[in-house]
C-alpha cells in the first residue's frame, strides 16, 4: 500500500550567486525553489509515496511559480493556503575548498511567517495520511507558527500518525536558548528524531562521555534522545572533512535499543544544501516501509550521498538509484 505523507513548513525562493562567486561579486542570481520540509516531500514522491505540503504562499505569480515547481515533482499542494505579501527568500554563496558556503535569510514578513491557525484545517489535512514531518525552521519564525504546529501535532496524535522532527537549527534565525526552549516540547510530541549530533547536544542539553570518537559519541546521543523523549527512533548524519568541496558522510540510527551505522561515503560536493533533508526522506522511507534498521540507515546515508551531486535543494533520485548505491554501485561509470 502506498504511504501518504504530509510536510509542514515554509516555501522559499533560493537565489544563488553563480559560479562560486562571492556575494559582493554577484551580477546575477540563479533562482530555485526550496523549503526544508518540501525537500523531504519531493524526495519521498520520487520514492513512490503520495506526498503533500502544508504551507502558505502569496497569491501572486511568484507564489504560483513555487507551487508549480513543487507540483512538477509529484507533490500535492491543495493544503497550501494562499495570501500574504511575499515568499521568504534565502541567498546562497556556494563555497569552495576551504571557503564555506554562506546563506543570508530574508524571511521576516513572509506569508508563512504571518500565517494563522485558521489557515490550516488539520483534520482535513491529515485525513487518510500516515506520516507528518516538521522541522525547527518553522518554529524559529515565531509563536504564531509554533501554535499552528502544536495544533497539527495534537491532530496527528488523535489520528495515530507517525510524526518525525528535524531540528534544522539555524543560528541566523534564533538563539540556542530560544530554540531549545521552543523545540523540547515539540520533540516530546514526535516519534522520530532526524538531525545531527550538533543539534542533539546543543539544543537538548545531552552530554556524553569525554574522549569518545565521533561515531560513539553520536550513538550515545541518539540513545539518550530516545530514552529522554520516548522516541521510536533517532537518526543522525555523521559528517567529516576540512573542505567545502569534499566531505566524508555516514549515518547512524538508534532503534529498538540498538545502534546501527552505515558505510562512510567520500563525496565531491556539487550542492550540499538539502542533503540533510535527503537523509531525512531516506529514514522516513525505510521506517515507513517497515525495513530492518540496518537497511533503513544504509538507504538514508546513500540518499544523502547522491543529493550532494545534484544542484538545487531537491534530491531527484529514485528508490532504485539509491538502492543501487547501497548495493555497491556508484562507481561513476556511464549508465547505458
Amino acid at each position: 500500500m502506498t504511504k501518504r505523507f504530509v510536510a509542514f513548513g515554509e516555501l522559499l525562493l533560493r537565489l544563488d550567486v553563480k559560479d562560486h562567486a562571492r556575494f559582493v561579486q554577484a551580477e546575477e542570481f540563479a533562482a530555485r525553489w526550496t523549503g526544508a520540509e518540501a525537500n523531504v516531500a519531493v524526495s519521498l514522491a520520487c520514492f513512490g509515496w503520495e506526498a503533500w505540503v502544508a504551507s502558505k504562499a502569496p497569491d501572486h505569480e511568484i507564489g504560483q511559480a513555487c507551487i508549480d515547481e513543487i507540483r512538477r515533482h509529484g507533490v500535492r499542494t491543495e493544503h497550501v493556503a494562499r495570501g500574504g505579501e511575499r515568499l521568504g527568500l534565502l541567498y546562497v554563496e556556494q563555497g569552495a575548498s576551504q571557503r564555506p558556503t554562506k546563506v543570508i535569510y530574508d524571511r521576516r514578513g513572509s506569508s508563512f511567517s504571518e500565517a494563522s491557525p485558521e489557515d490550516f484545517d488539520w483534520e482535513r489535512i491529515l485525513d487518510g495520511k500516515d506520516w507528518l514531518h516538521f522541522s525547527g525552521t518553522g518554529p524559529a519564525l515565531g509563536a504564531g507558527v509554533r501554535r499552528i504546529i502544536e495544533e497539527g501535532l495534537a491532530a496527528a496524535h488523535r489520528r495515530g500518525l507517525t510524526v518525525s522532527f528535524d531540528p534544522n537549527y539555524r543560528a541566523k534565525l534564533w538563539s540556542v536558548e530560544e530554540a531549545g526552549r521552543a523545540l523540547r516540547p515539540l520533540l516530546s510530541s514526535a516519534d522520530v528524531f532526524i538531525g545531527s549530533p550538533y543539534d542533539a547536544s546543543l539544543l537538548f542539553g545531552i552530554e556524553t562521555e569525554a574522549g569518545l570518537a565521533p561515531r560513539e559519541m553520536s550513538a550515545q546521543l541518539a540513545a539518550e534522545l530516545c530514552r529522554r523523549f520516548g522516541l521510536r527512533a533517532a537518526a543522525m548524519t555523521l559528517r567529516g572533512g576540512d573542505s567545502a568541496s569534499a566531505n566524508d558522510i555516514a549515518g547512524l540510527l538508534c532503534a529498538g535499543g540498538r545502534t546501527f551505522s552505515s558505510r562512510e561515503y567520500r563525496v565531491e560536493i556539487v550542492d550540499r544544501i538539502g542533503t540533510g533533508d535527503a537523509f531525512a526522506a531516506g529514514v522516513i522511507h525505510g521506517l515507513g516501509r517497515g525495513w530492518e534498521p540496518q537497511a533503513v540507515i544504509d538507504f538514508a546515508a546513500a540518499a544523502a550521498c547522491l543529493k550532494h551531486s545534484i544542484p538545487g535543494d531537491f534530491n531527484l533520485a529514485t528508490e532504485a538509484e539509491v538502492l543501487d548505491l547501497v548495493r555497491g554501485g556508484g562507481g561513476g561509470r556511464v549508465a547505458r
